[in-house]
């Protein structure tokens, strides 16, 4: 059977950038056909409402709702709506700070994974032009890609997919529950003990960033402090994909860069030394 997945997009985290990519990095699955919608760069009510009645509109077996700060009114009504329409929804979005309101989506019938490292932006005028988020955003992927974050949001979406190829469907799914600390993400990702301690450090920086930018964003009330405050953090974000880069070259070093595509019928092979067949 092909297992329809929905993504619906509600503003933007970086996560959100690769959500469908990950599940399909060649294009070639046919085991699984994703459809996603976005909200664009706002989080409007008639923005998300559109996303959310083509969402059902297309009928998926379980869609994936990307956003900032999942316990906004707009996340949660969007995902609710979603349920309520019989599609099951797992939540992906950054790390906040009430603990009150992500203890009530760790209680409620959603999936979730909470990417501690997507952190907020320093969304400053003075400061953030097209390029400076740009550069932000690919900063970001790469400390989310190298630390292993990526692989393990793909795993915990496959897993999903694979229940639905074998039959369950609606409320039989067991959906993922997944908080994404530096030592989750790092699991399993490096044979090398220095690649891994660089990998780490860069995810923990990079899960301090967020409460920087909070601070220069909504904290500071000077435009000559605040300016200071977030380009610190996009610096540690900078710091952070050096450090990725940093243990993905001792890992290359030694030949032990693990690789885990996917075959046309969706099954995950793997290998790590370059020049071999993935099994």
């Amino acid at each position: 059977m092909v297992v329809k997945v929905g993504v619906a997009k509600l503003g933007n985290i970086a996560s959100g950038v690769m959500a469908e990519l990950l599940l399909d990095e060649r294009a070639d699955r046919e085991d699984m056909q994703t459809f996603m919608a976005t909200s664009g760069t706002k989080l409007q009510p008639e923005d998300i409402d559109r996303v959310v009645n083509n969402m059902i509109a297309w009928k998926p077996d379980f869609a994936i709702v990307v956003s900032p700060n999942g316990v906004l009114p707009g996340p949660t009504g969007a995902r609710e709506r979603l349920a309520a329409s019989g599609i099951p929804c797992v939540v992906i979005t950054d790390d906040v700070t009430t603990k009150k309101e992500w203890e009530q989506i760790k209680e409620s019938k959603f999936g979730y994974i909470i990417m501690k490292a997507d952190a907020m932006i320093g969304a400053r005028r003075e400061f953030l032009d097209p390029v400076e988020m740009a550069d932000y955003n690919g900063n970001l992927v790469k400390v989310l890609a190298l630390t292993g974050a990526f692989r393990k949001l793909q795993a915990a979406l496959d897993q999903v997919i694979d229940q639905v190829k074998a039959g369950k469907k609606g409320a039989d799914l067991v959906l993922p529950k997944i908080v994404m600390t530096s030592d989750k993400a790092v699991d399993g990702e490096f044979s090398n003990p220095y690649a891994m301690a660089k990998a780490r450090a860069a995810y923990e920086i990079a899960q301090s960033v967020a409460m920087v930018n909070v601070k220069g964003c909504f904290m500071t009330k000077e435009w000559e402090k605040y300016i200071p405050i977030v380009t610190s953090a996009h610096e540690m974000m900078r710091a952070a994909a050096v450090l990725c880069d940093e243990a993905r070259e001792i890992e290359k070093a030694g030949d032990g860069v693990v690789r885990k595509p996917h075959k046309k019928d969706g099954v995950i092979v793997a290998k790590t030394k370059l020049i071999s067949k993935p099994e």
